[in-house]
């Protein structure tokens, strides 16, 4: 059993979401895994992670539109029954600010992934997304461990085969 711990750099194009899928198996396959876990950590409080699915973009489209419909930008509507409007204290960096960070509580900032014969395990429709909630591009680093076993090489393999 082995592990290491790395970083991926992602650029965003503002807000929406990047399928970082085939950036993990490839992190995995180049770092010789063959089975394991790879954890996940968005190092960022306005982006996060999910899986969702990878078919039909009006899943992400719809996911977009409804987090925005229940996290609105500069102020919301309180849910008691006289509805007073209610300013976000924190603006300083933008109208998308707060609301970003409302988001990423609403969602997740760290993935647990099994992953077997170098892959990721997902199902057949599933992808894994980098979700940016802020309007500019932005620069976004994931912090990566893996623990598992690494892939036999033909070497090894003949190795053991002659002891």
């Amino acid at each position: 059993m082995e592990q290491i711990f790395s970083k991926l750099e992602f650029i965003t194009h503002g807000e929406g979401f990047i399928d970082i899928t085939n950036d993990l198996n490839l992190f995995i396959e180049k770092n010789s895994f063959d089975s394991g876990i790879l954890n996940l950590t968005s190092l960022h409080t306005s982006c996060s992670l999910t899986i969702n699915e990878n078919a039909d973009p009006n899943v992400l489209k719809d996911l977009r539109e409804y987090m925005q419909s229940i996290v609105p930008y500069n102020s919301y509507l309180t849910l008691s029954k006289r509805r007073e409007e209610i300013s976000y204290k924190h603006f300083q960096e933008g109208a998308d600010d707060m609301p970003a960070h409302i988001k990423t509580s609403l969602t997740n900032t760290c993935l647990s992934l099994s992953f077997q014969d170098s892959n990721l395990m997902l199902g057949t429709w599933q992808a894994v997304y980098l979700w940016e909630h802020r309007f500019d591009q932005k620069e976004r680093v994931l912090n990566v461990h893996i623990i598992g076993e690494k892939r036999q090489n033909i070497y090894n393999v003949i190795n053991k085969n002659e002891n």
